[in-house]
């Protein structure tokens, strides 16, 4: 009897899926280990690497040298969207950049893994603060935490506003 055609069972294994599980696993797998704080530590220094990576990314495609607040606000939205995120500019102002989500790039395997949010707050801290000089990264609603959707706000300079929020803090890099 000949082996059955594998390639025509409906599985709903492919590259994405498999990579989000993977992510989803180790994440958890650390949550597990060394518990969410540390996790979410480890997922931190990633999401630094990425966010320089990314950063330097759009600084040469679009020719500059540093980005301006504008121009990071962008940035944030169409990073996201290009992995397929669904985030969106709700506002923008000289102090702070608010943006929402309803899609995470991790999809469904981001419920429960909280430590996956670093990537967002590193990315975004990163890279506000090499071109901005400070962010400040609060996560306030996840999808990972079981809300429906999410609200970041990436806060431009200390203030009174952001030292009541729990959040992040980044800082431009000394060259």
């Amino acid at each position: 009897m000949p082996p059955p055609n594998l390639a025509t069972l409906p599985l709903p294994l492919e590259r994405d899926l498999f990579l989000r599980s993977l992510i989803r696993e180790l994440a958890g797998t650390l949550e597990d280990v060394i518990g969410v704080d540390e996790a979410s530590g480890y997922t931190s220094l990633v999401g630094q690497r990425l966010g320089d990576w990314i950063n330097t990314l759009y600084r040469e495609a679009l020719g500059v040298p540093t980005l301006d607040r504008e121009q990071v606000a962008a940035v944030l939205v169409d990073l996201k969207q290009r992995i397929q995120g669904d985030f969106s500019l709700i506002s923008l102002d000289a102090d702070k950049i608010v943006l929402g989500n309803r899609t995470c790039p991790f999809a469904d395997k981001v419920i429960g893994r909280p430590s996956l949010c670093m990537m967002t707050s590193n990315v975004f801290g990163v890279i506000a603060a090499e071109n901005l000089g400070y962010a400040k990264v609060v996560l306030a609603e996840t999808i990972a935490a079981g809300q429906p959707a999410c609200m970041v706000t990436v806060y431009l300079q200390p203030s009174a506003e952001a030292e009541t929020e729990e959040g992040r803090e980044y800082f431009k890099a000394i060259a």
